[in-house]
């Protein structure tokens, strides 16, 4: 099936910052629209290929660049700062591209989709506006400890006071992230723990848009993110009846090998969701779609999304 490819922006309600996204879409009839959600330190083009496989089975696929990340900046300075609008804009953008695309494309299924950060504003979306979605996919998340996230906090709170909010974390991100090689015997790169197809590491280290370094402003952003889905009162307001997809690599330390998924998915089934599904890969690392076997997990996420999301033709 032929696919069709285009590129929009828009003022973010938030604080009117420019936002660039890009849809990626069939030339015959659209069945169901998929709104993808890209992690930390990377940008929506990235997606084309998971977005074209999709395109070619009639959705029409949308993605756009979180603020703080690829072409969602006013400078390239800009990029790991998330501006005053933070946590709120987050979602509150992904918000706003829904309602650009189903102005468009009207009443068909609506699936959301995040993977790593956008995981977690998955997540947060899903207790803010989940019923405006037909179901979910939530691909290499994870559960950290609340104690965790307070001294996360915390520690990005004081270099706040003595940096400043712009402040890039070299010292943060060592913190947050220099352990996540740690069940890899010999690394070649400090990126190794991404993926075992080194081809994608390589990839998305020479990538200019990759792999740089947030600032305080977006740590504390970031750490935000995960505090709030460790309170039962913003879970409890996710759809219970809403499909979710859980999918990670067994071998993802962001989910803690399999753990973090399970309490994450624990959590929501503990505030009433009542239909979710769990699939870990085998040896696979944080990039699932992007790992040697990633068509066999868009597969899947394709089968499920046939099989889940009713209404669809």
């Amino acid at each position: 099936m032929a696919v069709k490819y285009r590129e929009f922006k828009f003022h973010s309600h938030a604080d009117k910052l420019e936002i660039h996204a890009m849809t990626v879409a069939p030339e015959a009839k659209i069945i169901g629209v998929v709104q993808i959600l890209h992690g930390m330190c990377e940008h929506k083009e990235r997606y084309y290929d998971f977005m074209k496989y999709l395109a070619e089975k009639g959705y029409l696929c949308v993605i756009h660049d979180h603020r703080g990340h690829g072409s969602s900046v006013v400078s390239d300075a800009d990029l790991g700062y998330f501006y005053d609008a933070g946590y709120d804009g987050l979602i509150e953008d992904a918000h706003q591209v829904t309602e650009l695309i189903k102005e468009s494309v009207g009443d068909v299924p609506y699936i959301l989709l995040g993977h790593s950060m956008g995981s977690f504003i998955t997540r947060n979306y899903l207790c803010r506006y989940g019923k405006g979605v037909d179901g979910a996919v939530i691909v290499g998340t994870g559960m950290q400890s609340g104690g965790l996230i307070l001294c996360s906090k915390a520690m990005a709170g004081i270099q706040k006071l003595f940096c400043g909010s712009r402040h890039v974390s070299h010292f943060i991100d060592k913190a947050a992230f220099g352990n996540y090689n740690k069940r890899i015997d010999v690394p070649r790169t400090a990126s190794d723990w991404l993926s075992r197809n080194p081809e994608n590491v390589d990839r998305y280290i020479a990538d200019e848009l990759c792999g740089f370094t947030f600032t305080v402003n977006g740590f504390q952003t970031l750490f935000e993110l995960i505090r709030r889905l460790q309170k039962q009162e913003n879970l409890e307001k996710v759809p219970q009846n809403l499909p979710i997809l859980m999918v990670s690599g067994a071998e993802d330390p962001v989910g803690d090998y399999g753990k973090g998924v399970r309490k994450a998915c624990d959590s929501l089934k503990k505030a009433g969701v009542k239909n979710i599904t769990v699939k870990l890969y085998e040896n696979d690392r944080h990039e699932l779609l992007n790992e040697e076997d990633g068509e066999q997990a868009m597969e899947d996420i394709y089968q499920w999304i046939r099989r889940e999301i009713p209404g669809l033709d």
